[in-house]
């Protein structure tokens, strides 16, 4: 066999890794929708997860993150990894996450959509939150509680009180939509958080936001927001909300 002569080349895209649930049928599409090939450079890793989402089974996702960040290519040199779970980031800490991801992957930055989220309220401007979760109480309370630790007025809360994820990833455009309303009839709040990456979120949030006069924010969101202002990704996409109207430069 006759032996070729080959060259190597560049791929100037910014590369994004995000380390996805193994449970979760939403966050992937939406990465992919967000972030076109022609844009960044995108590498899923898959991070083991229990069916039912309790306190116990999120944190049982710490020992398993550095293996998750590990099978993300090695010599890709990312400029951003992401940690795809807004409760499991709550219940493992934001500065654990960091660090295990750090640990077995090679990247300038690691965010997650807890701290995402933060950073897009603050950007906003928000200090009075309605706070939406599919979560059964032990999980979804513990979150409110983290928002209102860090200063933010939580007001009003809801969730479907629901520990299945199949069963979250089903829930339609409609419930979305009457969860936004609730809070708002509820009282005011600057914007309104629906939380958790496995929520179909997306398609929701402009619509809402010309509807009820305020940002609405989701995980996925405020997740893709950040991954885009740490990778260098600077383009306004204002059909993902109000966070997205304007370009991202830090």
């Amino acid at each position: 066999m006759e032996r070729l002569p080959y060259r190597l080349g560049t791929d100037a895209r910014p590369k994004i890794g995000v380390i996805v649930l193994e449970a979760d049928e939403t966050l992937e599409d939406d990465l992919r929708t967000i972030f076109p090939v022609s844009e960044a450079k995108l590498h899923i890793s898959r991070i083991p997860s229990d069916p039912e989402v309790t306190v116990d089974t999120l944190a049982a996702m710490e020992r398993a993150l550095p293996a998750a960040a590990r099978l993300l290519p090695t010599e890709a040199h990312f400029s951003v990894i992401g940690y795809g779970c807004t409760s499991g980031t709550n219940v493992i800490g934001e500065a654990r996450v960091t660090e295990l991801v750090k640990s077995k992957a090679h990247t300038e930055a690691v965010t997650n959509p807890l701290t995402a989220t933060f950073e897009a309220l603050h950007a906003l401007g928000v200090t009075r939150l309605g706070l939406v979760s599919p979560y059964i109480e032990e999980v979804a309370g513990p979150l409110k509680a983290t928002f209102e630790k860090r200063g933010l007025i939580v007001p009003h809360a809801v969730t479907f009180g629901e520990s299945s994820e199949a069963q979250v990833a089903r829930i339609d455009e409609v419930s979305l939509r009457n969860a936004a309303y609730r809070i708002v009839e509820k009282g005011k709040v600057d914007a309104i958080f629906m939380s958790c990456t496995n929520l179909r979120t997306l398609s929701v949030i402009a619509p809402l936001e010309a509807e009820i006069g305020i940002p609405v924010l989701s995980s996925n969101q405020t997740l893709t927001w950040h991954l885009a202002r740490l990778g260098g990704l600077a383009a306004a996409k204002p059909q993902f909300g109000r966070l997205w109207s304007k370009p991202l430069a830090l």
